[in-house]
């Protein structure tokens, strides 16, 4: 009979031979699956690249005039809203909506019958005291009143015109004149509306030139310099531009910010410039220079760097003699300032490279190029909004 002391080496020994038949089906499999990448990695290495169609254009050098860009808004040289200190009634309103107005043109009156009543009685009154004056003046001269009677009424005379002026004060305070030649603005009042003092009653705008407002960080600041040339552009007027030029840089900077207010004078004979307009700014700083430019498109921008792809023409020949196509090389470049769709290169390609300006996401180095150049990215300095 068979013990147990008998049987146990049997058993270790199979279990031995499980782990050893584990182990060469785990080597096969692993050496199968590195095998067939291996495989596949050499047939895609064989396999040619397709080529892509991509467009370009040739690196070349422009005028470039420095800028600094910002957004401003707009401001009359002068602007008010007008307002009476007193309330009443409308009894005349003598301007248009839009209408050109003079300085000191009656604009709008309110009812000041009982006043200018009283100015009457109060004008006749002084009247009737300069007469006694002059009565006066001439009996002084032969004795025939004291020196004390001729100054009292003298200083009688003088208080009723001190009462007649302020008269003419308060029948003044119910006239709204124009404080300075301008455009008035939209005038909604008629006769018989009653005014509250304060009541903003009608706008008056001088609109040649106007002011653009706006601020320069503090890095920039050093740049500026008074009477230095600026261009307008506006989403109103996106075929046109407004020239002007710095007349003001304040002398203090806001904390929060650390951006300087500066303030510009723009010419506007048309009137075409609006108070409260917002518009782009570019002051023109420093000299202008020529620069190697390409369309934005062209340079890919990453953590590590700008790029872009240079389109090589290929030394080889197919079997016809024709030469091969370009293919894509990517070459690291420096870039500068920004103008519209353009960007300057300081560095990395020289004048006369083409360069691809679209379809760089499916490049990589030695990639098969094809160009199609019928339709191009933009490429403006001063680019305008385009209807589709």
């Amino acid at each position: 009979m068979t013990t147990r002391s008998t049987r146990k080496p049997s058993t270790t020994k199979r279990m031995i031979i499980m782990i050893l038949i584990v182990g060469i089906l785990l080597f096969l499999l692993i050496g199968w699956n590195v095998m067939g990448n291996y495989m596949m990695q050499q047939a895609a290495q064989n396999m040619p690249v397709p080529p892509q169609t991509v467009s370009s254009t040739k690196a070349g050098m422009q005028p470039w005039q420095p800028e600094q860009g910002s957004v401003g808004s707009l401001r009359a040289v002068r602007g008010a809203d007008l307002a009476f200190d007193v309330g009443g009634i409308v009894t005349k309103v003598n301007v248009k909506s839009g209408e050109v107005v003079k300085e000191g043109q009656l604009l709008v009156e309110l009812n000041a019958e009982d006043i200018v009543a009283q100015q009457r009685q109060l004008e006749a009154n002084t009247a009737l005291l300069k007469t006694e004056l002059d009565r006066a003046k001439q009996q002084l001269a032969y004795k025939g009143i004291s020196q004390a009677e001729y100054d009292s009424a003298a200083a009688n005379l003088k208080a009723a015109q001190a009462g007649v002026a302020q008269q003419q004060a308060l029948v003044g305070k119910r006239q709204l004149r124009a404080p300075f030649s301008g455009r008035a603005g939209i005038v909604t009042l008629t006769p018989g509306t009653y005014i509250n003092s304060g009541t903003a009653v009608v706008t008056v705008q001088q609109l040649d030139p106007v002011f653009v407002d706006f601020t320069v960080p503090q890095r920039n600041l050093g740049e500026l310099k008074v009477g230095q040339k600026l261009v307008l552009t506006l989403d109103a007027f996106p075929d046109r531009r407004f020239e002007g030029q710095v007349s003001a840089i304040s002398p203090k900077l806001e904390t929060a910010t650390r951006n300087a207010q500066v303030e510009a004078s723009v010419p506007n004979t048309d009137e075409a410039l609006k108070p409260g307009m917002f518009a782009n700014v570019a002051v023109q700083v420093g000299s202008e220079e020529n620069f190697l430019t390409l369309p934005q498109t062209a340079v890919t921008f990453n953590p590590y760097g700008e790029t872009v792809f240079l389109v090589k023409p290929s030394d080889k020949k197919n079997d016809k003699g024709e030469a091969e196509q370009p293919t894509a090389q990517s070459v690291f470049v420096t870039t500068g300032s920004r103008r519209g769709d353009q960007i300057a290169i300081l560095s990395g390609i020289k004048e006369g490279d083409e360069v691809v300006t679209s379809g760089q996401l499916k490049l990589k180095n030695g990639t098969p190029l094809i160009i199609d150049n019928n339709k191009q990215p933009a490429n403006e300095a001063k680019p305008t909004p385009q209807e589709q």
